[in-house]
């Protein structure tokens, strides 16, 4: 009943023109030298282990895909052209601000991207500044302009917390809103070891402050038409990633390039994270096989993002078991930590800020 009738793609691109503050992904500085021998990899990794399915999304992220030149982006998109495109594909490319320019955003229309995200990260001069990045308003505002005349569903990711002052937020969220545009993700700061914020001793805010700039974010999208559909994800009407929803409903995908991650057959594939290697036909790095009770547990951590959360038809179908017979829900109901509702299982509302303590519950 849950046969897989099409999948998702990721591609990896690791290049990145200058590394920001706050990155732990793996990235790799921009030098042309390595472009073409990658490019060649990721096509040789391809053929390798694509087996014609129909590709319904595609998503291509890094590092900063964007800080291709022209003939590495037609390069990258030529081996797109390998995949069994649904005519319906939602082709989501990664992009920075400094790095668009209308060539490339020609060459990716031309090439059947139709969703662009960007990282904005903010609106402040200063934050920028402070997380790495070399644009400023003025240019995100011109280079969002410019992207609208070449497609019309953009996202941004946001950043928050990288400051303490509510008022920084409230600007970064109007400016949003005055662009116009059809989603946008929000990412409180974590300062993950080995990134630079970190190293050079800087401290998380205070758990009260995330908590209303979270809400903040939350009323103020959601006041304005934004459905706030995931965790950290906010979207107009018909404008919800398909993409992500793959991941959040825990369904197959490939991923390919450095550092990718796939998961198909109950295994989530690991690529190797070391670019000497991927230069060198060594693409793998481990397979970890998920019984079913890391599949329910997966199922519960990944589909309680969602503001609507888990069918629990779906589940009793996709598992033959019972939610409740797996995962300690009553005193949680009961206490309205979570609600039942319509046939699905989702996180209160108002206690999504603390989901991931809801779920550990849960597996009790």
């Amino acid at each position: 009943m849950f046969l897989v009738m099409f999948m998702s793609i990721y591609i990896h691109i690791p290049f990145c023109s200058s590394i920001c503050t706050y990155c732990d992904f793996c990235k790799v500085i921009y030098n042309r030298k390595y472009i073409d021998d990658y490019l060649d990899n990721l096509e040789k990794e391809i053929r390798l282990r694509y087996e014609m399915e129909n590709v319904k999304s595609i998503y291509i992220g890094g590092g900063t895909p964007s800080c291709l030149d022209d003939s590495e982006l037609i390069k990258l998109f030529n081996i797109v052209k390998l995949f069994n495109v649904d005519e319906n594909i939602e082709f989501t490319m990664e992009c920075n601000v400094e790095s668009i320019t209308e060539e490339k955003l020609k060459i990716m229309s031309n090439y059947g991207v139709n969703r662009i995200s960007i990282g904005v990260e903010s609106f402040n001069d200063d934050i920028i500044r402070k997380l790495g990045r070399h644009h400023n308003k003025k240019m995100v505002f011109d280079k969002i302009n410019l992207v609208k005349k070449y497609f019309n569903n953009i996202n941004i990711d946001l950043i928050y917390a990288a400051y303490d002052d509510i008022n920084i937020l409230k600007d970064d969220i109007m400016s949003f809103l005055q662009l116009n545009i059809e989603h946008i993700s929000t990412y409180s700061l974590i300062l993950e070891d080995n990134t630079m914020l970190k190293i050079n001793g800087m401290e998380n805010i205070n758990e009260d402050v995330d908590y209303d700039m979270y809400k903040y974010i939350e009323n103020t999208l959601e006041s304005n038409g934004y459905i706030h559909y995931e965790i950290s994800n906010y979207a107009k009407e018909g404008y919800m990633s398909f993409h992500n929803l793959v991941y959040w409903n825990n369904m197959e995908y490939y991923g390919f390039g450095l550092s990718s991650v796939s998961y198909i057959d109950n295994r989530r594939i690991f690529n190797t994270k070391n670019l000497s290697k991927y230069l060198n036909g060594i693409y793998f790095d481990r397979s970890e096989y998920e019984d079913k009770n890391i599949r329910m547990e997966n199922e519960v951590m990944l589909g309680l993002r969602k503001t609507r959360g888990i069918c629990l038809k779906d589940f009793e179908e996709k598992y033959n078991i019972k939610f409740d017979d797996v995962f300690s829900i009553y005193e949680l109901v009961k206490d309205k930590y979570l609600i039942i509702d319509n046939g699905y299982i989702r996180i209160n509302k108002e206690y999504m800020y603390i989901s991931n303590e809801i779920i550990v519950r849960m597996f009790k």
